[in-house]
């Protein structure tokens, strides 16, 4: 699998600096306005009638348009070729349209304009509840086996070198666990299954039995004069039960039922073979997925290496690949593409089978 963080102490101190580093706003939208002096910057007015000029990340700037139904294609093009038509646009909706917007911040940048319902699960207090667990368990085997906080989200996959299996005579594998999570609107949080191949280190998210929570709660209202800074304090006490329940499910995680019978599932994937032809098999794959012409190639050179031209061999070949894509957010989408590959039924495997 992709290396990210070198070591969870490593990974503890990157949340802690951007916990240090963020702010929460809750504004009414007439209060924003949106500018365009060589690129997109928001200014809201803050509650002593000051001004704070921030500047949008492309991820904001898109859920942005998409709150006021701009298409995210004509969204970008305004903003490469006509900044001054984007702001037009995005400032009538603000105030013609008025809604209760969250915006989240961090080094003086807005990284994501979020509906006032958007319920926080921030990587600190993830980190706060679950990471002391898995630094417990070390002693029992457990490995961070990689980890790191991107723009959009926060990884943590671990495995157990004690409880391992094979799939078939020397393919060995371990059980593991994926934590994911999204402070911007980029996924729920997440608690899964992992499993590692120990033969060329891919992982797979396995993509049943887990625990998650969408960020949506309560309206966070606030009045049309001022923005409402959200309170930490307010954040924990909300979160604190769903968290204790999110760690016993870390620690229940490494259940020997629960690890083979995801084993068997990757062992039924052996017996069914790809048919046809193995370049039109990637690219059924590739257009029912979102696969990029590069990446399909990718995959049919792992596939071609590894020689197994059946739906396991499919499964790791995305996975191999995953480890080549400079992005670990892709990374992981890879990760759990092999997920997902391994989950079709046999009737949605026969496309991909069959295909000529």
């Amino acid at each position: 699998m992709k290396q990210g963080k070198t070591n969870i102490v490593e990974l503890a101190k990157a949340i802690q600096h951007e916990a240090d580093n963020k702010k929460d706003y809750v504004s009414p939208s007439q209060l924003m306005s949106i500018e365009a002096n060589g690129s997109l910057r928001v200014a809201m007015q803050d509650a002593d009638g000051g001004k704070m000029d921030m500047p949008l990340t492309q991820h904001a700037s898109r859920q942005l348009g998409a709150k006021f139904g701009i298409p995210a294609k004509y969204f970008d093009r305004m903003l490469a070729d006509a900044p001054d038509l984007l702001a037009f646009n995005a400032n009538h909706w603000l105030h013609q349209e008025p809604k209760d917007l969250m915006v989240r911040t961090l080094f003086g940048k807005v990284r994501g304009i979020m509906s006032n319902r958007y319920q926080r699960i921030d990587n600190v207090n993830i980190a706060e509840d679950i990471l002391p667990f898995l630094l417990e368990q070390q002693t029992n085997g457990l490995e961070i086996a990689s980890c790191e906080v991107t723009e959009k989200k926060l990884y943590i996959k671990a495995v157990m070198h004690k409880m391992v299996s094979e799939i078939k005579k020397g393919d060995v594998v371990e059980a593991g666990l994926w934590i994911s999570n999204s402070e911007i609107g980029c996924g729920e949080f997440e608690v899964a299954p992992f499993i590692h191949r120990l033969i060329c280190l891919n992982g797979v998210k396995v993509n049943d039995a887990k625990f998650g929570k969408r960020h949506v709660g309560a309206r966070a209202n606030v009045n049309d004069t001022t923005y409402s800074i959200l309170s930490d304090e307010t954040l924990r006490a909300d979160d604190k039960a769903f968290m204790l329940k999110a760690r016993d499910v870390v620690k229940a995680a490494f259940d020997e039922k629960m690890f083979e019978s995801n084993v068997n599932k990757l062992r039924d994937t052996t017996d069914r073979k790809l048919e046809g032809n193995p370049v039109k098999a990637v690219e059924v794959l590739g257009n029912s997925t979102g696969l990029l012409q590069g990446e399909q190639e990718g995959i049919l050179r792992k596939l071609i290496e590894g020689a197994d031209l059946s739906q396991y061999g499919l499964v790791n070949a995305v996975t191999a690949y995953s480890q080549d894509v400079d992005s670990y957010d892709r990374a992981s989408d890879l990760e759990e593409l092999g997920g997902k590959i391994i989950d079709l039924t046999a009737e949605e495997w026969k496309p991909i089978a069959m295909a000529a």
